[in-house]
């Protein structure tokens, strides 16, 4: 079955990047394994607002990865190499999940990349599975939460941790269903 996995770098005050978007708080811990983590994934899920960071960077894709950026005011002809998603991110974000995406559907498990306004709607619609965050020894004072309000109340299981050298901590939770 395919999940959709929020994995995320979050500030031990809850932020996902600083006021202005930036990450240059996030260290590259040598102890991380970035080949095996992309290799769990074939498509990514992106908001607007973290694919405009990536493109601001020249990395609006990922190599081997289909990215599906989900936005209601970018042009899908200005993004060629990506897929642009308007409307309701629920509905194309559970087609996707369950292969309904025809040649676009995902074979391994789709990262829930960034955005915590789209984490926040796809988890409140039940389709995100695990959230996978790496809490970073840092304290920002602002910035983009990793939920952001309005949120309901989301359950979740710790599935798993470890404690990097650079005091890192990576937290894997998976979603609790109401049944």
């Amino acid at each position: 079955m395919i999940r959709i996995r929020h994995l995320v770098a979050a500030s031990l005050d809850g932020f996902i990047a600083g006021p202005n978007g930036e990450a240059d708080w996030i260290p590259m811990d040598p102890d991380v394994d970035f080949g095996a983590i992309f290799s769990q994934f074939d498509t990514i899920f992106v908001g607007r607002r973290t694919f405009e960071g990536m493109a601001r960077a020249g990395m609006a894709t990922m190599p081997g990865m289909k990215t599906f950026v989900f936005s209601r005011t970018l042009r899908a002809e200005d993004y060629p190499d990506v897929t642009v998603l308007g409307g309701r991110a629920e509905e194309a974000a559970a087609a996707l999940k369950a292969g309904s995406g025809s040649a676009e559907s995902a074979s391994k498990d789709i990262w829930l990349f960034g955005g915590g306004a789209l984490f926040r709607s796809l988890a409140e619609a039940g389709l995100v599975d695990t959230v996978e965050v790496s809490v970073v020894p840092i304290l920002l004072g602002s910035g983009i939460p990793l939920a952001p309000d309005p949120a309901k109340r989301i359950e979740l299981k710790l599935t798993g941790h470890k404690v990097y050298k650079t005091g890192v901590v990576g937290l894997e939770y998976e979603i609790c269903r109401m049944a």
